[in-house]
């Protein structure tokens, strides 16, 4: 019977013997000692019942070794877990879109500095094909930079320089899937048997229905069903987005090494999270729906462990755009310490447009709390669509119909609801099924465009609240607030992609624009100004204060126009009040005394004493620290 320990004594003689005189071997072999009995028990999982499982992992462990090696002149070496110590701010961007290319990128660090972030998300920056790639998200060289954006090497100059002023670098790692012009997808295009067994190709539609029949369409205006035909080798290949994405085959043991090899490659660049993209997705088997299957949660936690050993520093933001019950289930140290959180960004727009927080409370029900050491990453717009992602039964206790919900929020959101304020678009709207996500900025779909259209001041005010109350809600949440690069400056819809052949059918190009650096030019009193500074305050504020660090509690305001909540750290806490619509809302001072312990509160915000009954001004926002006489 072979142990784990009898298995790790044979790698170590039978691999490892070259890397023994090496002087950071000892440390090496520390941490391979520490995780050996996880990456064992996970990769016995996923491969032990193949006659090549044993050499499979000593090939795996082989080249472990070899990217740990490269390592050592790395100053991040260890874990620093920076998102625990301090309260960071995040920021997401396209390098080509924020300014041009990598040196452009390099040129502006100290914008991301002054706006106080400490964490830059590049968007997909790695070579893909020319033409339509989804943004980025077909990958044909993990090793490579897009060319018109820089190179490898400029890549990881930044991280360095980054690091040098607090702020830490977060990249894509696409491992669902390739482009179809990646090496491995051409070799076995071209018919190589090793690479064939890279992806999911089968010889008759009869072969791919077997699975397709229970998997549901992610990409309906794409194709119908996941699978695509390659009429040069009179093949079907799984696509399970577009079909130039080729969906990687992790049941081979040959592509969870290579896929590795890709993420050591990139820790080693010196970036220090990867965005896990459309990770639910990455194991199949037939007769199930291809989505968080057990073994896709095995199979993180084996590159978790080979992280672990290799780049210790190295951490996991999980993408699962799933019902929320399963999007919870990604969030541990063993997995990933990081998460998106859709459920609350879709449940914040919903409480915008209905006025009533009861669903949004329902996203901080027990499922918000996870690990001590994990942080959920919030958001209020990103480069992706809004897709309705809250949970049916939650809606149902609240006596609503989950499906006429969705249906009624993309009306309003799209501006087709009679009193809407929105101006979003829809993205893959399917006439059938009248299912749809919506695309559009924050601003444009807080109201801004249509009011500036109006020329009604009042209306253009009450837009800029809507969007203070969305950008410092996300700045009053515990874990770790993402801002998409332009929402700082109240951008609006860009409608000029529908001139762009290449991007015309996909609606998400609205708000994927060039950064507006002239906007910085423009009078402090200039909607772009006026939340840059707003969001500048907040993030000034929230840097220093331990609360965010801490647990958070509801609080019953006794308004549904109102959401209320008390964040501790044990020693210090802080109450936060977001009224979600255009009343003014009454909170009685004694609700408050039972959360915060006395009857006198400072509003960190406004630096107003209070000491009686609160009128929450519409679409304000309250941090009322307690003072006590």
């Amino acid at each position: 019977m072979w142990t784990d320990e009898k298995i790790l004594e044979k790698i170590k003689r039978d691999v490892l013997a070259a890397y023994k005189d090496s002087k950071i071997y000892p440390e090496f072999e520390k941490g391979l000692n520490a995780r050996f009995p996880s990456l064992w028990k996970n990769y016995f999982e996923l491969y032990g019942h193949r006659f090549d499982c044993l050499y499979q992992l000593e090939d795996l462990i082989r080249m472990v070794a070899e990217e740990y090696a490269k390592r050592a002149n790395l100053s991040h070496n260890e874990r620093t877990a920076w998102f625990e110590k301090k309260n960071p701010v995040a920021i997401m961007l396209y390098v080509d879109l924020f300014n041009k290319n990598l040196s452009g990128l390099e040129k502006k660090l100290d914008y991301f500095k002054d706006l106080g972030v400490t964490a830059v998300h590049l968007m997909p920056l790695f070579r893909s094909p020319e033409g339509d790639n989804d943004g980025g998200y077909a990958v044909s060289d993990y090793k490579q930079v897009q060319p018109d954006l820089g190179t490898m090497e400029q890549l990881s100059d930044i991280a360095g320089k980054m690091r040098k002023r607090g702020i830490h670098l977060i990249v894509d790692f696409i491992l669902n899937h390739t482009s179809d012009e990646h090496l491995w997808s051409r070799k076995a295009r071209t018919g190589y048997p090793d690479y064939r067994d890279y992806y999911y190709i089968f010889d008759t539609r009869e072969e791919a229905d077997e699975y397709d029949r229970t998997l549901r369409e992610i990409f309906p205006s794409v194709r119908k069903g996941s699978f695509t035909y390659l009429p040069e080798i009179e093949k079907w290949v799984w696509t399970t987005f577009n079909s130039f994405q080729w969906d990687l085959n992790y049941s081979n043991p040959a592509v969870f090494r290579d896929m590795s090899h890709q993420m050591l490659f990139l820790a080693n660049r010196g970036v220090d999270v990867l965005r896990l993209d459309a990770l639910a997705f990455t194991w199949k088997e037939k007769g199930t729906g291809c989505e968080n299957l057990p073994k896709a949660h095995t199979l993180i936690r084996l590159f978790k462990n080979v992280a672990a050993i290799a780049a210790p520093g190295l951490s996991f933001l999980s993408e699962a755009i799933v019902h929320p019950d399963d999007v919870v289930k990604y969030i541990s140290p063993e997995e990933c310490e990081l998460s998106y959180n859709p459920l609350q960004m879709a449940t914040t727009w919903e409480a915008l447009a209905t006025r009533n927080t009861s669903l949004l409370q329902k996203t901080f029900s027990p499922r918000f709390h996870i690990p001590e050491t994990c942080r959920w990453v919030n958001y209020i717009r990103c480069h992706d669509d809004i897709g309705w992602t809250f949970c049916d039964n939650d809606a149902a206790s609240l006596g609503i119909d989950g499906y006429g919900h969705r249906k009624f929020l993309n009306a309003f959101y799209t501006g087709r609801f009679e009193g809407s304020f929105a101006s979003g678009v829809p993205f893959q709207e399917n006439l059938e099924t009248g299912d749809a996500r919506i695309s559009g900025t924050l601003a444009s779909m807080a109201g801004l465009e249509k009011a500036l259209m109006s020329g009604d001041s009042d209306e253009v005010k009450m837009a800029l609240d809507r969007i203070r109350l969305l950008s410092g809600f996300l700045l009053s949440l515990p874990g770790i607030p993402l801002i998409y690069s332009g929402d700082e400056l109240a951008v609006l819809n860009d409608y000029s992609y529908l001139d762009n052949e290449e991007h015309r059918s996909d609606s998400r190009w609205i708000h994927r624009m060039p950064f507006p650096w002239d906007a910085l030019e423009q009078d402090k009193k200039s909607p772009a100004m006026q939340i840059l500074e707003y969001t500048k305050k907040m993030i000034r504020l929230r840097k220093d204060l331990s609360p965010f660090r801490g647990t958070m509690e509801l609080i019953d305001t006794g308004s549904t126009n109102l959401i209320g909540f008390r964040l501790t750290d044990g020693s210090s806490h802080l109450i936060i009040i977001a009224n979600f619509t255009e009343r003014p809302t009454p909170v009685r001072l004694n609700t408050l005394r039972l959360y915060g312990g006395s009857y006198y509160f400072e509003d960190l915000l406004s630096n107003e004493s209070l000491d009686s009954d609160i009128d929450v001004k519409p679409y304000g926002l309250l941090w009322l620290q307690e003072v006590f006489k």
